[in-house]
């Protein structure tokens, strides 16, 4: 390390030894990073920034961290517990993509289950989901077509996936998915650690004339095992304002028409 701190570094050198020394310990504070290299507080925050305008680092309050492998999504209650205010500001935005008479598919998740209210003030759609509970919300609105894709049930999630859903799914024609997710960055893009999850959320990307990422910004910067899509095959990505300025650069950098949603 002290070899390191002597080196007459040029910002690019820098960044590679900052990042080698990220995928060693996972994440390092402002502090940390300034004694290795010797370097300002100021020099260290404009490094940061850049990797994370490349998608490689991810700022943390005092710091930055390298991209996290998600091993397991969290369950439907568990998730149903946190982020409600970013959750309701997110659902706005992207209901507001939504006009009458259209075909929407509706991914699972506490995030696109809170659009069902918005969505119910339609006088004419079809929502289509592998998302039980919101089937259960919409059961009361009879103005409304609602198609259940089926499937094999995930209970954890009260959803369904796996092949027969997505055979279903391939047999409709949508005006727009919503598709959720709980790990998602610029470089891997959309990634899940349910192998059963990839095949129903790419067939709803198919059969979509427009498909739409609606993701928090918590779950920025996290990857799991397998990968749907990416960034770049969605629309619109649709996030809330919790986003670092860096990270949003970087994606409308890459050509996402990004929309941050405001709690």
């Amino acid at each position: 390390m002290a070899d390191e701190e002597q080196l007459p570094l040029i910002p690019d050198q820098r960044r590679e030894l900052l990042l080698k020394h990220l995928r060693r310990d996972g994440v390092l504070s402002v502090q940390q990073i300034t004694q290795l290299f010797g370097v300002s507080h100021m020099t260290v925050r404009r490094d940061i920034a850049e990797l994370e305008r490349r998608g490689l680092v991810f700022s943390v309050p005092g710091g930055a961290r390298i991209a996290s492998h998600l091993r397991s999504e969290p369950s439907f209650q568990a998730k149903s517990l946190i982020e409600q205010p970013e959750k309701e500001a997110m659902a706005g935005v992207a209901a507001g993509l939504v006009q009458e008479g259209m075909t929407v598919y509706l991914d699972a998740g506490t995030t696109l289950l809170a659009m069902v209210p918005l969505l119910a003030r339609h006088e004419s759609l079809t929502v289509v989901t592998n998302d039980f509970t919101t089937v259960d919300r919409l059961m009361g609105s009879s103005h409304l077509d609602v198609i259940h894709i089926g499937g094999q049930v995930d209970p954890s999630n009260r959803s369904s996936v796996g092949r027969l859903a997505a055979t279903t799914l391939r047999q409709l024609a949508l005006d727009i998915a919503f598709i959720s997710t709980s790990s998602w960055d610029l470089l891997r893009g959309v990634t899940t650690p349910s192998a059963a999850k990839v095949e129903v959320k790419q067939a709803a990307m198919e059969c979509t004339g427009s498909s739409v990422l609606v993701a928090g910004s918590s779950k920025y910067g996290t990857f799991g095992k397998f990968r749907v899509a990416p960034l770049g095959a969605f629309n619109t990505i649709v996030t809330d304002h919790g986003l670092a300025e860096a990270a949003a650069e970087g994606l409308r950098a890459g050509g996402a028409d990004l929309r941050l949603a405001v709690v």
